[in-house]
């Protein structure tokens, strides 16, 4: 089921009735009732948003995802559920002893699938794709060669016109990187809820990173999110900054149709379809993690 996405960006006090989420405006007092079921994410961006404890309780019970801005509004914080599945610790147990031939194969499937889309991306904008598609083909096990690399510089030297793909680089930089936070919490969201753990990663391996996993598999997913950016983008050419009529078309990147071989399901039911498809694969019940083709 599709469910909500809230975003806060006024001084509203939340807390829970009924087991229901329960919204009030400070300035007007008036108070709005949402059932907790139909919440899936939340951006809480205001620094004078209050909650009672019940509120995340409500949102954990719910595996709802709890994005926090900082004060420029961009996104800092995840908080996520740990027990979103009842067979977590079994699960985490394959997922530990998961070999290193299989977590190279796995890399390279997820490669292959990241590269794919970023052709059909750079096709359905009218621009130059079929190299992608061969460095697609030359990806080896691990991706040893980092065909990766080399495709991403082919695909940022054409998506937009003298970009440079930089986390505080120019315009729209700041659209992208906010489009990926929204992604990457989606994804650790599938993740838990798939009964993993987002720190285990198949390839991402940084001491510093608690959401390895997630950077993992949401590669593939990527060129989803620079559409929306790149058609965000085109509406807002000269922003300087990320004003709410632009965070609410980046926050379409939750809903935005995925295709799988037998179904076609909004980004965020996607990510549950491959989360539980890398589940199997840690439990050798399948070799392949399901990913949607762009």
């Amino acid at each position: 089921m599709l469910k909500r996405t809230l975003f806060f960006e006024n001084p509203y006090h939340l807390s829970v009735k009924n087991h229901q989420l329960v919204v009030n405006d400070k300035k007007n007092n008036k108070q709005h009732i949402v059932p907790s079921d139909d919440i899936g994410f939340v951006v809480f961006d205001h620094r004078e948003l209050s909650y009672t404890q019940a509120v995340l309780q409500l949102f954990s019970e719910q595996n709802t995802a709890v994005i926090i801005c900082n004060q420029k509004h961009l996104p800092v914080s995840i908080l996520q559920s740990i027990d979103a599945n009842y067979t977590q610790g079994q699960n985490t147990d394959y997922q530990l002893q998961a070999s290193e031939p299989l977590k190279k194969q796995l890399w390279k499937q997820t490669i292959k699938h990241k590269i794919k889309n970023q052709a059909a991306m750079l096709k359905k904008i009218g621009k130059s794709y079929e190299d992608l598609l061969q460095i697609a083909k030359d990806v080896k096990s691990g991706d040893q060669t980092n065909r990766e690399g080399h495709a991403a510089k082919i695909y940022w030297s054409r998506i937009f016109e003298d970009f440079s793909r930089q986390r505080f680089g120019d315009q729209p930089n700041s659209m992208l990187n906010y489009c990926y936070t929204i992604l990457r919490t989606a994804t650790a969201k599938a993740i838990t809820g798939s009964g993993l753990l987002p720190v285990m990663g198949i390839k991402h391996h940084n001491k510093y990173n608690s959401y390895r996993l997630a950077d993992d598999i949401m590669e593939p997913y990527r060129p989803y999110a620079d559409e929306v950016v790149y058609q965000t983008y085109k509406k807002f050419p000269d922003y300087k900054d990320l004003t709410t009529p632009i965070k609410a078309e980046l926050l379409k990147i939750l809903t935005v149709d995925t295709d799988f071989e037998l179904v076609k399901r909004p980004l965020s039911i996607g990510l549950t379809i491959t989360s539980a498809s890398l589940v199997k694969c840690y439990r050798a019940e399948a070799r392949k993690i399901q990913y949607p083709k762009f």
